[in-house]
């Protein structure tokens, strides 16, 4: 059986497997078949990203749906976080969005939650995968007034927005700051912005100005060079780039420089903890968040614990643990006081509302937060291994550790998507970092080439 869901969702080039319209229809079928209660209102969220494919996705979504007899609430372009929101708040069966997240314009994918905001469970999506591969599970379908029907949201980015507002003091203006918003051209173009400017900032958006091709194309939150330059040309205290679907952010400081997720984790666990509102002073990251913040959070009596790399992963270690804070170095952060998900906008919002009640500057927030030199090098093999089973490799991985000793660590796992072995080395001494990444990857090209 041909595998859908990846670890955020299902994803692929638009108009081959899986996401060609015929293979979305029997998605959508799918989905409803195993969303679908015998009571209630089986109703379905539906919201999508800025691509020119949307369109042709979000049809083919509502008429799968639709046919097996749950109804679609459409809401437009909307970022994720903002789908996941009033999927609970409205109390709906589950919400789907419809995006590749960072991936280039003709690439998409789609993305489910539950009713209450969190991404679907494992085994739902395995269900899922199986009916929509077997046409057996479609063959008594609903008919006469039993399908479902269709019907537009008009007000979702207005009720987004105004949540957004709630989650700080209602006292706080964010009047004397000027901050520059890269939208990636995504779904945030007029969610963040606008939020920004109600509470009294003065904001320069750039990459607002979506055309359904041109989402992420060299803006947004992996390409920060613009951002970095209109922060500097304009003076302002801060930039602010979410991804195409809006569930990242990544900040740059007056002085031009990145405030990734670990910045931004550190910043916010060490303000919630003063607050009494970091549950078991403990924050979730993963196992690529830099050593730095690890250190400087335990500096502070708080407590890191790591995670596989993915939000969802993430979100279960903390709703497991009973923890509030989680994310990633790619500006996923997660706080669920405030929502199920990663959630830019809600992100970029606290940081600069943190600058202001502070009264301190964005880069002398960061500044205490050390960033060990840390070095990835992916090593491509001909065939899918577990490192584990490479002879001598964990015995040149112990040897590393211990030179690296206390202040470094060294991470070599299989990639998840690709025949590729990655390495990943991070330590205090720079130089000592670069050349223990060169020995492990050579050695791994050596015994597997």
């Amino acid at each position: 059986m041909k595998k859908l869901f990846g670890t955020d969702g299902i994803r692929g080039k638009v108009n081959h497997f899986p996401m060609s319209p015929e293979t979305v229809i029997k998605i959508g079928m799918a989905a409803a078949l195993a969303l679908k209660k015998k009571h209630g209102r089986n109703m379905i969220l539906l919201g999508k990203d800025t691509r020119l494919s949307g369109y042709m996705i979000e049809s083919a979504l509502t008429s799968g749906i639709c046919s097996m007899g749950m109804n679609v609430i459409l809401v437009g372009p909307l970022p994720t976080p903002g789908v996941a929101f009033l999927t609970k708040t409205l109390r709906l069966d589950a919400g789907v969005v419809i995006s590749a997240s960072h991936n280039p314009f003709d690439d998409n994918g789609i993305k489910f939650f539950g009713s209450q905001g969190f991404k679907l469970p494992d085994e739902v999506e395995r269900q899922i995968e199986e009916m929509a591969m077997d046409e057996s599970f479609f063959r008594k379908r609903p008919v006469g007034h039993e399908i479902g029907k269709a019907f537009r949201l008009e007000d979702a980015k207005g009720r987004y927005i105004e949540y957004i507002k709630s989650t700080i003091p209602k006292n706080i203006t964010l009047e004397g700051l000027k901050i520059v918003v890269d939208c990636a051209n995504g779904a945030a173009y007029k969610i963040t912005p606008w939020v920004l400017e109600e509470l009294g900032a003065e904001v320069i958006t750039i990459n607002g100005k979506p055309d359904g091709t041109n989402i992420n194309a060299c803006c947004g939150s992996l390409h920060t060079d613009g951002l970095r330059e209109a922060v500097l040309s304009h003076k302002a205290d801060i930039g602010v780039a979410h991804d195409g679907d809006a569930d990242r952010t990544i900040l740059v400081d007056e002085k031009g420089e990145t405030v990734d997720g670990d910045h931004m984790l550190g910043i916010w666990a060490l303000e919630l903890k003063n607050d009494g509102r970091l549950p078991g002073e403990t924050v979730v990251a993963t196992i690529m968040s830099n050593l730095g913040v690890e250190r400087f959070l335990e500096g502070h009596g708080i407590k890191l614990l790591r995670a596989n790399v993915g939000d969802r992963f993430v979100t279960e270690q903390m709703l497991k643990g009973g923890f509030a804070l989680g994310g990633e170095q790619s500006g996923h952060i997660v706080n669920l006081h405030l929502n199920s998900t990663g959630d830019g906008p809600i992100t970029a919002l606290h940081m600069v509302y943190l600058v202001k009640k502070l009264g301190l500057p964005l880069s002398e927030l960061k500044a205490p937060i050390p960033v060990y030199p840390q070095v990835l090098e992916n090593v491509t093999v001909q065939t899918r291994i577990n490192p584990s089973n490479i002879p001598g490799l964990d015995d040149l991985i112990k040897k590393a550790e211990r030179e690296l000793a206390e202040n470094g660590r060294v991470l070599v796992r299989p990639s998840g998507t690709e025949p590729k072995i990655r390495v990943m080395v991070e330590g205090k001494d720079g130089k000592m970092v670069k050349r223990l990444v060169r020995q492990i990857s050579s050695y791994i090209k050596e015994k597997t080439g």
